[in-house]
């Protein structure tokens, strides 16, 4: 493999990468503001009952670093279970 198949090789797997990030990111905060312990904190009680704008103000940031951390931590996990290594 040449040198300009190897920077198009890992510019494809950095695209890959990010792109998943972006996938569980987004996948995590819409399963997040689906669950019914959301919607109780976001005011889906009898006129806004209970709304907690305070869980979302610190939730939401974690939910969102969480769901682009998982895949690549469990890409860099698959990694290193098969033995591939970067030369």
């Amino acid at each position: 493999m040449g040198r300009g198949d190897q920077r198009t090789l890992h510019t494809t797997l950095t695209c890959g990468g990010c792109l998943l990030s972006v996938l569980g990111s987004t996948a995590a905060t819409l399963l997040w503001a689906s669950s019914d312990r959301t919607r109780r904190h976001l005011g889906a009680g009898f006129e806004g009952e209970g709304t907690d704008y305070v869980a979302a103000l610190t939730e939401l940031p974690l939910i969102a670093a969480a769901g682009a951390l998982v895949p690549a931590l469990a890409c860099a996990l698959a990694l290193r279970l098969t033995g591939r290594r970067k030369d």
